[in-house]
């Protein structure tokens, strides 16, 4: 297809009468062919896993609250609620509801989804609320009072658009949002924030910076820590660099750490995470470092800075958080965790290995406190095959099983395998195969899972819906940690960045064939699944690989390449994988761009493919699936497309909504691969 001529640019015009038409009857099709008995009952399993009041209700602990949000069957939209440690740790709580979003969406005739709150502490008695409109990332703010329940007439109100804002006192909030002309940066974000006082016009709150249009994004916060408050800006120069300053009254001062480096502030310390190597003086550190320094004597001109942790060929840095004294440091070991405690003192840091943790599961830490509370934490374990626990813990006081998921799917005879596949260039790729063996070796119906990007690391975790409505089926499911993503720490990603991206191709393609060399599947039976960055993913796979597939499952993707960092957030992904107006980056790009490489049937016989989107999705353009879904259909191949209305970038608003897609996409695989 020809660079200059786009015969499909007004699937672009997302809620175009023409658009949506076209939208209607390709979903009406694809339900049809995957409806009926099974899929029903597929979808009911799943809905059921989403709906269980069995789940673990997940809390952030502020002050002497628990608050969560949730969704059940009998709340759709959901409802937003809080309760006490003491309560929180019976089987059943006695939870206090704050806000009915169901209620709140029938009242107002309006499709809330739910994007979080913000509770003012230490009095928690208002906070501010974000709620989209279909789960899209632009948001309406309102100010809720907490004793009350209602939404406050006089309170903060910013307008639906993709807002920064927080409190820094109970009359005063940062805030980034649409201001009119010129005030959004070209990725559609926040090129301004402000200071904006009660009672007075958002218009007239007062500039505290001004970034440029080229700029992701600009936000101001306060750091509300007992004893140590001030107050930030920064200031996002691309995808992964920005600049830090430390707000002093109309005064900024530059935090003069790399740009690519992640910080963080608590109390008088600075974390700084090293993206690349980072040379002060005669010393040199590595990538992928996480070092500590005073804060106050860094800003002052000190680099007396302390090495908390080193990478190495295995291991890497997956998570940090604070608790109010002690520092948590998740790494990774192959993909396996570990979590290590730090301690300042006057005599330096010490660290020791937390113990008591359950074995073969990964683990995430979900929530820490860092003002109040102590030094207590919350982990959540799980695997493959092993539903999630709730941890609980106190540093130097041990850990305990706090709540437990329940089991959504039979796992006698399922194992866990990690292999390694060996990548175009000779590089080890890692990856999980869970599955039942067959007792005669045979192959299998297989599910390769992949993402391969923004250092988004894939670690083993359960999941009911696959579990039942894949693996107990007889299928195998297999997740690759494929370069792109933060498994092995960021020279893991920086080396496939613009024009490196070949190697996360290379690193998918090389596992699918290693699955086949190792008798697992055969290319008939190989299924490929991803969203999003794991979208563009899926439609190279179908352009460039397609010999290696049975099935591939695109959803909210990323396709025609060429126009990306025109559309939406995609100017903010440039520093990802480059820029197609720079003839020399388009040169690499158009190697791999799915829509421009879309041929015909007799020169490629594509698998046949399930491209899923979300009309809501003000993240990843849903002309892109749109596009791709006509462009294969033009040239004769077989492709299904489901474009949910709703949902955002996640691609559901609700439960219900979610469970429907999951179940196309597991008997749209289930059918093909099986066949």
């Amino acid at each position: 297809m020809s660079n200059a001529i786009d015969p499909y640019l007004w699937l672009e015009e997302v809620t175009a009468d023409e658009a949506l038409d076209w939208v209607r009857t390709r979903n009406a099709a694809t339900t049809a062919a995957l409806a009926g008995d099974e899929f029903d009952a597929t979808e009911a399993r799943i809905l059921e896993v989403l709906d269980t009041d069995a789940r673990i209700p997940y809390a952030r602990r502020r002050g002497e609250y628990l608050y969560n949000f949730w969704r059940d069957a009998s709340h759709v939209r959901g409802i937003w609620r809080r309760t006490t440690m003491d309560e929180y740790r019976k089987d059943e709580p006695a939870w206090d509801v704050l806000l009915d979003l169901d209620a709140v969406a029938a009242a107002e005739s309006e499709n809330w989804v739910w994007s979080g709150a913000q509770v003012l502490r230490p009095d928690q008695k208002i906070a501010l609320v974000t709620m989209s409109r279909g789960g899209a990332d632009a948001t309406v703010v309102r100010e809720f009072d907490l004793e009350s329940r209602t939404f406050r007439d006089d309170g903060f109100f910013v307008p639906e658009a993709k807002t920064d804002v927080g409190y820094i006192d109970a009359d005063t909030v940062y805030v980034g949002t649409d201001f009119g002309d010129g005030s959004l940066t070209d990725s559609g974000y926040p090129r301004i924030a402000k200071r904006w006082h009660r009672g007075t016009p958002l218009a007239e709150a007062t500039t505290v910076f001004e970034g440029e249009a080229s700029d992701i994004s600009i936000s101001a916060w306060h750091d509300r820590t007992p004893g140590f408050e001030r107050d930030f800006v920064q200031r996002a120069t691309d995808f992964y660099n920005s600049e830090l300053y430390l707000l002093e009254g109309d005064t900024l001062t530059l935090v003069e750490t790399p740009t690519d480096a992640t910080t963080s502030v608590h109390k008088q310390w600075l974390l700084i995470r090293t993206m690349t190597e980072w040379t002060v003086g005669d010393v040199t550190y590595p990538s992928g470092a996480l070092l500590a320094t005073n804060f106050d004597d860094f800003v002052g001109g000190s680099r007396d800075i302390t090495v908390l942790f080193r990478p190495d060929a295995h291991r890497s840095l997956h998570q940090w958080a604070w608790t109010e004294n002690h520092l948590l440091v998740v790494t990774l070991v192959d993909v396996a965790t570990e979590i290590g405690i730090y301690t300042p003192s006057a005599d330096g840091w010490s660290d020791t290995p937390l113990t008591g943790l359950p074995e073969l599961t990964s683990i995430e830490i979900v929530g820490t406190d860092g003002e109040e509370n102590g030094d207590e934490f919350f982990l959540s374990s799980s695997g493959y095959l092993t539903p999630a626990t709730l941890l609980f813990g106190t540093v130097g006081g041990g850990v305990e099983a706090l709540k437990q998921a329940p089991s959504f799917f039979d796992t006698e005879g399922l194992t866990v395998a990690q292999h390694f596949a060996t990548s175009l260039d000779g590089t080890a790729i890692p990856y999980f195969v869970v599955r039942k063996e067959p007792a005669d070796g045979s192959p299998a119906p297989t599910l390769l899972y992949g993402y391969g990007g923004f250092e988004i690391s894939l670690t083993p975790s359960y999941s009911g819906a696959t579990g039942s409505a894949w693996l107990e089926k007889g299928g195998t499911y297999v997740v690759a940690n494929i370069r792109g993503g933060g498994e092995y720490g960021p020279d893991w990603h920086t080396q496939v960045l613009r024009a490196g991206r070949h190697k996360v191709h290379e690193d998918f393609a090389a596992v699918a064939r290693d699955l086949v060399d190792r008798g697992i599947t055969t290319p008939s039976q190989l299924g490929a699944q991803g969203g999003s960055n794991g979208g563009l993913l899926m439609g190279i796979m179908v352009t460039k690989y397609p010999e290696l597939f049975g099935a591939i499952v695109c959803q909210v993707p990323l396709l025609d390449m060429k126009r990306y960092h025109l559309l939406l957030a995609g100017a903010s992904w440039v520093a990802e994988y480059g820029n197609p107006d720079d003839p020399d980056e388009w040169a690499f790009i158009s190697e791999y761009s799915p829509y421009q490489n879309v041929v015909g049937p007799a020169e490629k016989t594509y698998p046949p493919i399930l491209i899923a989107t979300s009309t809501r999705d003000d993240r990843v353009h849903p002309g892109h699936a749109r596009k791709m879904a006509a462009r294969l259909e033009e040239t004769g191949h077989t492709v299904r497309y489901f474009e949910n209305i709703e949902g955002g970038h996640g691609g559901a608003a609700d439960n219900a909504q979610l469970a429907f897609k999951t179940a196309l996409t597991y008997r749209f695989l289930w059918n093909t691969l099986s066949d």
